[in-house]
C-alpha cells in the first residue's frame, strides 16, 4: 500500500502527528436540507436516503485495504454540502474559545485575511473538527457514510463517474501555491457526487469517526459500519487534497493520521442523523 503522503505543507509550519435521481444507479431522489436561521452553521445539507450501496473495490482493483468491495445498508442522513470554510471556522473560534489552528497562508495563527474566507479550513486535527461539529449540533461522519455520499450507489471511481479526473473536475496533483493552491468550496461542479455532494475528491482531505484499521473490510458489519471499535492510533481520512496524485482522490480511496495531526491538505465536513457512531470518542 502506498504510503501517505505528508509533506504538502509551507516550510514554517510543524506538523504534529501522533503518528437527484441522476447516474446509471437510479439513485432515489434526494433532498438538500436548508437548515433554519438559528443554526450554529446554517449551512446547506443534502439528505443521503437509506439503502444499500457498493463499498470499497472489487480484489486486485485498488490497494489492500479497501477490499473486498461489499455491499453496506446505511440508514438516511444529512452531510455538508461543502467542507467547512475557514470563515465557519473562525466563526465557531470566536464562539467558543476553541484554540485557531496554524495559518497554511502565513505565519502565526489563523485569522481573517482576505481571500481566504471560501477556502475549505486545514491545519485542523482529529479533535478540533470533533469539536466543530459537535457546536454544530452534528458529527463527523463515519466512513461509509463518506464513501456513500461521495460515490452513489453504483460503485464509481470518482465522484463524477468512472471518467479521469480532470482539472475542470477536482484539485489534484499541484504544488503548494500560497492562497492559489485550495479552491473555493464547490466551485469545480463538474466534480460533484451523484448526489450533489461537492469537493469530494481532492481539494482538501477530510477527517472522518473511525478509528483505521486495514483489513476492517474483511469484518465490517454490512449494516451501519460504525469503524473498529476497539481504540487504535490513527483516524481515517478520506477524498484526497490538493497535493494528491489521482490514484488517491478515488470515492474508494482511505487515508489515515493520528489525533494531533494538522497538515495544510486536511479539513472535514459534518453530518446529522443516521445511526450515532460509537467510535467518535
Amino acid at each position: 500500500m502506498r504510503p501517505q503522503r505528508l509533506t504538502d505543507r509551507p516550510p514554517w509550519i510543524m506538523i504534529a502527528a501522533v503518528v437527484m435521481t441522476v447516474c446509471a444507479g437510479a439513485l432515489e431522489h434526494v433532498v438538500a436540507a436548508h437548515p433554519l436561521s438559528n443554526e450554529p452553521d446554517p449551512v446547506p445539507m443534502v439528505t443521503i436516503p437509506a439503502g444499500s450501496f457498493l463499498m470499497g473495490n472489487p480484489d486486485g482493483k485498488g490497494r489492500v485495504d479497501e477490499s473486498p468491495q461489499r455491499t453496506v445498508y446505511l440508514d438516511e442522513y444529512s452531510i455538508d454540502q461543502v467542507e467547512v470554510t475557514n470563515e465557519r471556522y473562525l466563526v465557531f473560534v470566536k464562539s467558543t474559545g476553541h484554540r485557531n489552528p496554524p495559518n497554511p497562508y502565513s505565519p502565526g495563527l489563523l485569522t481573517s485575511i482576505e481571500g481566504i474566507e471560501q477556502l475549505p479550513v486545514v491545519q485542523t486535527t482529529w479533535y478540533d473538527a470533533k469539536a466543530y461539529c459537535s457546536w454544530a449540533r452534528k458529527r463527523l461522519p463515519t466512513e461509509a457514510e463518506w464513501e456513500k455520499a461521495a460515490r452513489g450507489t453504483d460503485g464509481r471511481l470518482y465522484p463524477w463517474g468512472n471518467e479521469p479526473p480532470t482539472v475542470e473536475r477536482a484539485n489534484f496533483d499541484r504544488e503548494w501555491e500560497d492562497k492559489k493552491t485550495l479552491h473555493a468550496v464547490g466551485s469545480l461542479p463538474d466534480g460533484d457526487s451523484p448526489y450533489g455532494v461537492k469537493d469530494m475528491a481532492g481539494n482538501a482531505r477530510e477527517w472522518v469517526a473511525d478509528w483505521y484499521d486495514a483489513e476492517y473490510y474483511q469484518h465490517a458489519p454490512a449494516r451501519n459500519p460504525q469503524g473498529p471499535h476497539k481504540k487504535g492510533v490513527v483516524r481515517s481520512i478520506r477524498g484526497g487534497s490538493w497535493h494528491s496524485p489521482f490514484p488517491d482522490i478515488t470515492t474508494s480511496a482511505r487515508g489515515r493520521g493520528g489525533f494531533a495531526l494538522q497538515t495544510h491538505g486536511t479539513g472535514f465536513r459534518c453530518v446529522r442523523g443516521g445511526k450515532e457512531t460509537a467510535s467518535e470518542q
